[in-house]
This record gives C-alpha cells, structure tokens and sequence, in this order.
C-alpha cells in the first residue's frame, strides 16, 4: 500500500499544523493513504522520571487518545529511529515524510539522520519551520549575518510579517488514514508503563485546556501583564508555555489570537508580544551556536573556574538556602514543574553569582524539572544570568535576593505559599529571617538553624567574590 507518513514530535496537536496540512494535500493529490507516526526515543523512556518526561509523556497519550476520536491513529514506534522507519517500510510502501524540523540541538542531529536514511531510499522528505514566529535563519542582518543583541533583532523581528494559522481538512480523516494495531503494539506497551510509572498526575494538557488557557489570558490578564507579570504571587502570567513546549497550541495561533481576541492595542499586549520574540531570539541564537549548551558563547568566560561545593548545590536544589525568595522558587520547579520568570532570574543568579556554581549544573536540574522546558530559552537564559552569554546582563551587576524579594513579593505572600516554615513569621521579618530576634523566632514558630536554615553564604562577600572572578577571568 501506497502511504505518505506525517511523524509528529514536538507538535502534538490537529489544528494549525504545517506539515499535517501539507501531508493531506500531498497524500490527496496522489491518492495516497496517511499514517501518523510518532517516535518514542529510548533515549528518552528509559532515563530516570522527573516531572518533564511525565508531564509530556502524559500529553502525549493524551494527544493519542484526541487523535484516535478523529480518526488518526497515531502509530507509536519504540526504537532506534531508523528501525523504527524500518519497521513501516517493512509492512507499507512509503512514498513521502512531512514532519515540522527541529533546528537545534539533538533534535536537528536526529532529523539529518533521518532524511539522509530516507533520501538513500528514494522517499521524498518534506520538512517546515512550525515553532516558531520566525525560524532561525530568517531574521537576519543586512549583511547576511545573525544578530547577536536583542533590541536591534527585535526591530527587525517585528516588521517581519507573521505567518496566518493553518488550515487542516480534517475531513480526510475519515477513510484516509491507516490503524495498524501491530505496528503500534511495543510502542503503545512503553506507553502504558511510562503513564504506569509516573509519580503525579498533570491536568493541564491537551489542546482544548490550552486553548480555554490562552482564551481566559486574553480575556482577563492581557492588559496588565505588563503590571502584573513580575510579580510571583498573583496570576498574571499567560501559563501557556506547557502547552508550547509539547506542540498542543501552535505559537500562531496564540500569536493571531492576542490581535484578533484584544479589545484595544495596549502595553500588556506589546509586553507579552516581545516575550514571544524572545523565545524567537534564543532560539536563532542556539542554532548559530550549537555549542551552547555546553559552551559559554563569551569566549572571555570560558574555562572560568567555578565553585564544586556540592552541599550548596543540594541547598539550592531542595530550596534550602536560607534567602526565602530563592528557596520559594525552587520549591515551586520542584512541586509543580514551574517556577515564575523573575523567580527563574532569580535563582539562576544566585546559583551563579552567590554560590558562584557553574550555570550548567542549574540548567540540567532545570531541564529535569521544567514541564516547559525549552532547550534554547533555557541555556539562553541561564547564561544571560551568569553574564557568560549574548547579550548578556553585565558581570558586575547582580541581583540581590533580599531585594528582589522586597520589592516583588513585598508582603511575602509568595514566599509564606511555598516556604511553609515562615508562614507565621511577621512581614518586617519574612525577607531577612535571619535577623529576627530570638523572641520573634519563637513566636513566628520559625527558629533559625533549625525551622529554617541561616542564609548559607554572605550576599555581599559573595558579591565582591563574583566580581574578581569575572574580572580574573576577563584579563586571562
């Protein structure tokens, strides 16, 4: 049987997608039956679980069970990539693959080894940009080479018109697509005991959720997110990018909807617009530096000497650094596989600039931890933290926790949700502790070195600490 195969990845929705629309008019214009595929990498099922792999192995049988109720059977296939392809050429005669590429990391090594296996069989490979506003190569400088500096990316960004959403005729489902059960079976199994395995239940998947999410943002949150989006303790975020990172709303839909759905042009749209440009910016910038991920793109800091103290690393993982704010913010990655952006500046700059820990090290715990963990945006920001990327904020300015938690959470209302321990400690206290005297410890129930921990590394020694590092590493 004559087949053209449409392999899902990192886009699990029916609506607004490119290479599913473009492998129904393929597959209409020959005649060609379509089978839906996605790849489990073992890669993937069999590293330890932490809350993103359950959060998106989660959405994905979710998008199963979707795709099943309109007529797609998502085929899963658990194998080496090319085995798994294999496997369908073994049973079907594969006349073509649409799939939207991924342009970094792992994902971009994984797609040339699959399109060099298919061209070498004569099957015709379709790959589209769909994750972006604009992929990685199409916002460039006059000259032909890629910005390295936000702002003038973002003027360029902006006049750059922006692809509409895409139609899907889903009425080709019906009658059109192949279900082949023993295709499935293996992958269908891992599946089953991925799902089986998972220590926490996620109902914030699927694209109904993300799209009744992205709905209610526009309606209520839009036009003060510029107010209240850096502030922990208040909704005022969007919360779609989970729904982003596993592909259950497309980043044009969303994009349209805030023109289309917005009452009036305001700052809190513009705000949330430039976000959306800089998932853009980090991501043309991971594709032009692939070796971000493990390399500073400021060549002043590479090899830069960082601290190895291993018992600050497992304090600042468990959120127990003795700074309430920082350790607020760790608490909430660990619960709930989301921690708020000014939480996330935060954090990372504490890890880097107080405890002076290699940005690498909090990047992983981030990836094991993020539901919305997004490769590119994440390196991107743990190295603007660290002052060791583009565009990065300068070595010598770092953020002062107490101070952040002063003038963000000012009432500590965010800090008493996540640190249960200084829930009754008063609000002249809560962002400094340490400072309470012993009467108020014993009246808060909140005793130091023991409720709660001392603050583990003097802030302003760490400072001057941080300074002479960068500089010492500058002059070599």
């Amino acid at each position: 049987m004559e087949i053209v195969v449409i392999w899902f990845r990192r886009d699990l929705r029916l609506d607004d997608h490119i290479a599913l629309s473009k492998a129904i008019t393929y597959a209409k214009k020959h005649e060609y039956k379509l089978l839906a595929l996605y790849h489990l990498d073992p890669f993937f099922t069999e590293m330890e679980m932490d809350i993103n792999n359950e959060y998106f192995f989660q959405s994905l049988a979710h998008f199963v069970k979707e795709a099943r109720e309109s007529k797609v059977y998502v085929h899963l296939l658990h194998d080496d990539v090319l085995r798994a392809f294999q496997q369908v050429m073994d049973v079907y005669d594969i006349k073509a693959v649409f799939f939207n590429e991924d342009e970094v990391g792992i994902g971009q090594r994984r797609d040339k080894q699959v399109t060099d296996f298919l061209d070498k069989k004569g099957i015709h490979v379709s790959m589209w940009q769909d994750t972006h506003l604009h992929g990685a190569r199409d916002i460039l400088k006059a000259d032909g080479s890629h910005y390295q500096v936000f702002t003038p990316y973002y003027q360029s960004w902006r006049k750059q018109e922006k692809q509409p959403v895409i139609k899907v005729d889903k009425s080709f489902f019906s009658g059109h697509t192949i279900c082949d059960e023993s295709l499935s079976q293996k992958g269908n199994d891992k599946l089953r005991e991925l799902i089986k395995g998972c220590s926490r239940k996620f109902d914030q998947i699927g694209s109904d959720k993300a799209m009744s999410t992205l709905h209610h943002f526009i309606q209520k949150r839009l036009t003060r997110y510029h107010e209240k989006r850096d502030i922990p303790s208040v909704f005022g975020t969007s919360k779609l990018s989970r729904f982003l990172k596993t592909g259950t709303i497309s980043i044009r839909t969303i994009f349209h909807s805030i023109y289309e759905e917005a009452l009036y042009e305001d700052e809190g749209r513009e705000t949330f617009i430039k976000e959306l440009a800089w998932r853009d910016f980090y991501h043309m910038i991971y594709a032009h530096y692939p070796e971000m991920k493990e390399k500073e793109i400021n060549l002043a800091f590479q090899g830069m000497k960082w601290n190895e103290d291993e018992t600050l690393f497992e304090a600042w993982c468990k959120g127990e650094t003795g700074f309430p704010l920082v350790d607020a913010g760790m608490r909430q990655l660990n619960e709930e596989g989301w921690m708020h952006n000014r939480l996330r500046m935060v954090t990372a700059s504490f890890l880097t600039k107080d405890y002076l820990i290699d940005w690498r090290k909090g990047e992983a715990y981030f990836a094991k931890k993020l539901v919305d963990y997004d490769e590119a945006s994440n390196i991107g920001g743990f190295q603007w933290a660290a002052s060791v990327g583009t565009d990065a904020v300068p070595y010598f300015r770092i953020f002062n926790p107490t101070t952040q938690s002063k003038r963000f959470d000012p009432s500590g209302e965010y800090i008493r949700k996540y640190v249960p321990e200084l829930e009754h400690v008063d609000e002249k206290w809560i962002h400094e502790p340490s400072k309470m005297p012993i009467d108020e410890q014993l009246k808060s129930g909140c005793v130091l070195g023991d409720t709660y921990p001392l603050p583990t590394v003097d802030h302003q020694e760490r400072r001057k600490k941080a300074i002479s590092l960068f500089e010492k590493a500058k002059q070599q």
